[in-house]
């Protein structure tokens, strides 16, 4: 059984990540129902899962590792100038990069995003820290109101692509 370990990015009392200025969306709220809404998936599918959302990334990628996770994914929404828009998937690795392309594809079919593509990074925290194959997934720019439509109307059909995406990877493509 495949053991996937969930990182909704911030910390809900401790660093809410990004913030649409109009609305006051939070990022760290959309990452944990973005969690929930995967691991449900995920549980569905048949993997063993495991959720944790902390500042302390340090303990995060040290869970994972103690737990033997072989996937880690880190779901996060992005901010730059409330105008750039779409969804990119991060790795490090090769099998990352791997992982990156199916989940990345996915959500590019599922909804009307901008398609930044998959990039490598060598110098995220959780992508170093943790042992299993780990992606950064940016689901969409939450300070861009567009964007952010689709994260409020449409983040359970991002979560399913997401989840496609790494049962897709996990089964290698069958």
């Amino acid at each position: 059984m495949t053991k996937i370990f969930i990182n909704p990015g911030h910390d809900i009392d401790l660093d809410s990540g990004a913030v649409n200025p109009n609305t006051g969306r939070r990022e760290c709220d959309v990452a944990r129902d973005a969690g929930k809404l995967l691991a449900c998936y995920l549980q569905t599918a048949g993997c063993e899962v495991r959720t944790l959302q902390n500042d302390d990334l340090g303990l995060v990628c040290e869970t994972s590792n103690e737990w033997g996770a072989d996937i880690f994914v880190s779901l996060h929404c992005n901010a730059f100038n409330t105008q750039a828009r779409g969804t990119e998937t991060l790795y490090k690795s090769f099998n990352g990069q791997r992982l990156a392309n199916d989940i990345q594809s996915q959500i590019i079919r599922s909804i009307n995003t901008v398609d930044r593509g998959v990039k490598q990074r060598t110098d995220l925290w959780v992508l170093n820290g943790t042992d299993a194959t780990a992606v950064l997934v940016e689901m969409a720019f939450i300070d861009n109101d567009d964007d952010l439509e689709l994260l409020n109307n449409d983040l359970d059909t991002i979560v399913r692509a997401i989840a496609r995406g790494i049962t897709d990877y996990a089964t290698g493509g069958e």
